[in-house]
């Protein structure tokens, strides 16, 4: 069983910035891909970002390109999502996840975190 912890969320206003965090204890993370989706109330889930293994190849969805970096420490087994120009639409639970298959679908990863909420005031 894969446990995943997420820490970082919070309130912030618009145009500020978070850092979302991810411990993955316990697993050969540095072979795995690690993503970052979230949902938003009345929402379905829907991808951020994710960051391959060994090579760190990163992808993001549109709208957020530009705005958030993530990145990995292989070393620590953590997974860091820099959230900056944060804008209201970007309010949601963030969910931290893990698989061995890197895409978009939520259905690729098999571990998940708890989730964080982020809140960003207009």
């Amino acid at each position: 069983q894969v446990r995943l912890v997420e820490s970082g969320g919070g309130l912030v206003g618009t145009g500020g910035s978070l850092r979302l965090s991810c411990a993955a204890p316990g697993r050969t993370f540095s072979r795995n891909v690690m993503g970052w989706f979230r949902q938003a109330p009345g929402k379905s889930r829907e991808f951020v970002a994710f960051i391959r293994g060994i090579s760190s190849i990163t992808w993001y969805a549109d709208s957020v390109k530009g705005r958030f970096t993530i990145s990995r420490d292989n070393a620590e087994a953590t997974v860091s999502l820099q959230m900056n120009s944060l804008r209201p639409e970007d309010t949601a639970v963030y969910y931290c996840a893990a698989g061995d298959v890197a895409g978009v679908a939520a259905n690729l990863y098999p571990y998940w975190g708890q989730g964080t909420q982020v809140t960003v005031s207009s």
